[in-house]
């Protein structure tokens, strides 16, 4: 399943449209997730952002061994993205090793 995370833009074809990060954190949950995009400010700050899912999947594959999906970030937020790409590049760095050790 692919999912994409946004409040505003169109989903791409082919993608599950969730609103909310606990949303994408459920699915991501279930471990049917193969592909994840994600939007940073999604209109309520209160409910979450788009690095929520980011720090989710952070600590499940630091301490549940989760496998990450393949993970984009498709905000505008410029500071933001870079957040979370430096967010994601961490996951990758870490699953990639994660049991050769």
């Amino acid at each position: 399943m692919k999912v994409y995370l946004d409040d505003e833009r169109a989903t791409p074809d082919g993608w599950v449209r969730v609103y909310w990060p606990d949303e994408a954190i459920a699915l991501l949950a279930r471990g049917e997730v193969t592909h994840i995009s994600l939007d940073h400010d999604l209109g309520d700050d209160a409910r979450g952002t788009g690095y929520d899912v980011v720090l989710w999947i952070e600590e499940q594959v630091f301490t549940a061994g989760f496998r990450p999906p393949a993970m984009r970030v498709h905000s505008a937020n410029a500071s933001a993205r870079e957040k979370m790409e430096a967010g994601i590049r961490t996951i990758e760095a870490y699953a990639g090793h994660a049991g050769t050790e």
